[in-house]
């Protein structure tokens, strides 16, 4: 079954993320950058004097199995960044045309 692997994070990071993620066999993606959001855990990014900091998205389509590749290769990450900020989403494919 195919899913769709989500990555919100922190665009000061978007070196270490893609990195990562090339070593965990993503090779096809959709990548929207300076997104604004706020999170519980990662606070408000809207770009500004107040609120600085944009986010990025990643979406993944793929087989099931490299999408819980990706999942761990996005804990380890997270460890190793701490409080830098990425998320990450598992979502199902209904339908690939």
């Amino acid at each position: 079954m195919n899913k769709m692997v989500l990555l919100v994070y922190n665009e000061a990071i978007d070196a270490e993320v893609m990195e990562v993620l090339e070593g965990c066999t993503m090779k096809n993606y959709t990548k929207i950058t300076g997104v604004f959001g706020r999170g519980s855990t990662s606070g408000t990014h809207l770009g500004n004097d107040i609120w600085p900091g944009r986010n990025n998205i990643l979406y993944v389509a793929c087989a099931e199995q490299q999408a819980v590749r990706m999942l761990s290769c996005v804990k380890e990450l997270r460890k190793q960044l701490g409080r830098e900020g990425i998320k990450a989403f598992l979502l199902p494919i209904e339908e690939l045309t």
